[in-house]
C-alpha cells in the first residue's frame, strides 16, 4: 500500500474507512512519509498490540469506543475523542476490553528531543 491510498484533496471520514474483523487489529496507513505517517486502527474486543520501543513519541486518538492504553505499566482508558502521546522509547500496550479505532501519527523529525 502507498500513501496515494486516498486521494489528496478528497474527503473521507476515517471511521468509515475501518472495519471490525473477528479476533483481529486492522491497520490502515493514511500517509507513510519518511518523516512520519498516519495510521488508523479497529480493535475487535479482546486484541491488544504490544508496542515496540520507538524512537519517536506516538500520537493516539480514539475515533470510535474505549481504549486501554498502559505506558510503562500504568493504564489509561481513553473514550472517542480523547488522546495521549505515547513518549518515545517507553514500553506501552494498546488494549482492546471493548470495540473501538484509533488514529495514531508519528512525526519523525526531531524525534530524539
Amino acid at each position: 500500500m502507498n500513501s496515494t491510498e486516498f486521494d489528496k484533496g478528497k474527503a473521507f471520514i476515517v471511521v468509515e474507512i475501518l472495519e471490525y474483523i473477528p479476533n483481529s487489529v486492522v491497520l490502515k496507513t493514511i500517509i507513510r512519509k519518511t518523516t512520519g505517517n498516519v495510521t488508523a486502527a479497529s480493535f475487535d474486543t479482546g486484541e491488544s498490540l504490544i508496542g515496540r520501543l520507538s524512537d519517536c513519541d506516538n500520537f493516539i486518538q480514539v475515533i470510535e469506543g474505549r481504549a486501554e492504553i498502559i505506558i510503562d505499566e500504568k493504564s489509561t482508558l481513553l473514550e472517542t475523542g480523547q488522546s495521549i502521546i505515547i513518549p518515545a522509547n517507553t514500553p506501552n500496550t494498546i488494549k482492546a476490553n471493548e470495540r473501538f479505532k484509533m488514529l495514531s501519527t508519528i512525526i519523525k523529525s526531531d524525534c530524539d528531543d
